[in-house]
């Protein structure tokens, strides 16, 4: 849900009623991660994606059901290989996906209104939906980390219209503060997650699974030298989803009109400012200055942060002239290791368009643990990152995944 968090925020400032349909595990090769999601409108109006487009219509149809009885429904959506074309993933995969509807008068409206646009204005931003438990919790949220909100108790309040209310009549209370915890360490992390918890005399009876999602700020992506090759990494940067800064020590490059896309444009040293500006271990560093007297210490700070990627550019002579230089300010073996150098992937790049994105494709590639070998004729997977993702293993795990899809309703 909070993939589509700037649009949804929007949709719900205007009083629409929508329902979200959204991954929340995968096994095998599927198309989107947990978290991807896909909503329609009481107009039919939809947005976002939950497979690339293998079972679209059928999710679709849910949302409109969802949206029309006001309750929701974990999917669970398999390979079809006797009809291609059948309500399947073709890809062999097999994913679970929650829809959950957000109407004006459901009891969650204000709890989902909060978190969108808590995503929406780019705040670290967490959100929890039960999928296992006690059927009338189905799809309950709570978000984290702000204060007061999904102080749910079991017996919780009727989802559908005009329906008389349903209550367990259980007085043992929802784990709110346990929940609200355990998302704003997955908020750390970022990423998704699946929460069990345990039967132990404060949760609810039976247990429950949770579905933890979160939005966090853009990475961010520092390109050093304020040269043609950066304007065009600038705008690969941005394609990426990185929030990026340029920074070079002269000012008559590094200006706003030379780089309209970037973020930020910031004349000063390199080292000097890669020091004293905010990194965390998303990072990207893209060192294009290839010039010693801003490269050393640059370099030498860089690869001594934990940052998720250090990459310079220049010729093979000058990549080992810069790392004898490194080794000389005191840089080991293992700290070198770091170095990406000569920075991207072999594509025979020429121009700055071409070499920007091999370097992006390097960047994706350590990001997602790809190899940067051509697909065609290898055996390794397409799709990557279940670790990172967080998916829960699937009942179907191990065997041929079922033709058609199961759905679970409270």
């Amino acid at each position: 849900m909070l993939d589509l968090a700037a649009e949804l925020s929007k949709w719900a400032g205007e009083g629409r009623d929508f329902a979200v349909a959204t991954v929340v595990s995968v096994s095998g090769s599927a198309p989107r991660p947990p978290g991807a999601a896909l909503a329609v409108d009481s107009a039919g109006t939809a947005i976002g994606s939950v497979s690339g487009g293998c079972v679209e219509g059928a999710v679709y149809d849910l949302c409109v059901q969802v949206l029309d009885d006001g309750e929701p429904v974990l999917e669970t959506f398999g390979y079809s290989d006797e009809d291609a074309f059948a309500v399947g993933l073709t890809c062999g995969g097999v994913i679970r996906i929650l829809v959950t509807p957000v109407t004006r008068d459901a009891p969650d409206r204000e709890l989902y209104e909060a978190a969108l646009a808590s995503a929406a204005r780019g705040e670290p931003t967490a959100l929890a939906r039960v999928i296992r438990g006690p059927a009338e919790l189905l799809g309950t949220p709570v978000h984290a980390p702000t204060p007061g909100h999904g102080a749910v108790p079991c017996a919780a309040p009727p989802r559908g219209r005009d329906r008389p209310p349903r209550t367990r009549g259980v007085s043992t209370a929802f784990p709110v503060d346990h929940i609200t915890a355990e998302a704003l360490a997955t908020l750390t992390a970022g990423g998704t997650r699946i929460l069990d918890i345990s039967e132990d005399g404060t949760h609810c009876p039976g247990g429950l699974t949770l579905f933890i999602e979160t939005r966090v700020p853009p990475p961010r992506m520092i390109v050093f030298g304020a040269i043609d090759f950066a304007a065009a990494l600038v705008r690969a940067g941005k394609l990426l989803g990185y929030r990026v800064t340029v920074c070079d020590a002269r000012p008559v490059f590094a200006t706003r009109a030379r780089f309209p896309d970037a973020d930020e444009v910031v004349v000063d040293w390199p080292d000097r400012y890669l020091l004293s500006t905010e990194t965390d271990a998303r990072t990207v560093l893209c060192v294009l200055t290839h010039d010693a007297k801003f490269d050393v210490p640059l370099l030498e700070a860089a690869l001594r942060m934990r940052v998720a990627y250090v990459g310079a550019m220049g010729s093979r002579h000058t990549h080992a002239d810069r790392e004898r230089r490194l080794r000389e300010v005191g840089l080991d073996d293992a700290e070198l290791a770091r170095l990406r150098s000569p920075i991207g992937l072999d594509l025979g790049a020429c121009t700055p368009e071409e070499t920007a994105l091999s370097i992006a494709a390097e960047i994706v590639a350590m990001r997602r643990g790809g190899t940067g070998t051509p697909l065609t004729g290898s055996e390794t997977p397409i799709h990557r990152g279940t670790a990172e993702w967080g998916v829960l293993a699937s009942p179907a795990a191990g065997r041929a995944p079922s033709p058609r899809s199961s759905s679970v309703r409270p």
